[in-house]
């Protein structure tokens, strides 16, 4: 049987239209957050929460993660008990063309 994808639990995703410039801006000013975005955006698929190479606590990569979801620049799912994410590619395009791709490649020069 295959495990049940489930968005139910996580109810604060923005619609798209409701994601800000401002939003997307404050969230990617912290170093760590731009580095889950970097690994998104290279991954070839979905990162589960814990396998992510990130340097903090679980509960403060909890709020990280939060925050980028919160500025609609992740969107987060269950799969079974692994909470998954991705880079709302997409929504962040249409809103803000071009923007994604320049934060994910400055974030690889710092890396």
């Amino acid at each position: 049987m295959a495990a049940r994808i489930t968005t139910e639990r996580i109810t604060d995703h923005p619609d798209a239209d409701a994601i800000t410039l401002q939003g997307v801006l404050d969230a990617l000013v912290d170093p760590v957050r731009r580095s889950i975005v970097r690994q998104l955006a290279k991954a070839p698929e979905d990162i589960a929460c814990g396998t992510f190479d990130i340097t903090v606590s679980r509960s403060t990569g909890t709020h990280h993660f939060k925050v980028l979801r919160q500025a609609g620049i992740i969107r987060q799912y269950y799969i079974g008990t692994s909470k998954m994410n991705t880079l709302r590619t997409d929504d962040l395009d249409q809103a803000f063309p071009g923007l994604l791709t320049a934060i994910v490649d400055a974030a690889a020069r710092e890396s």
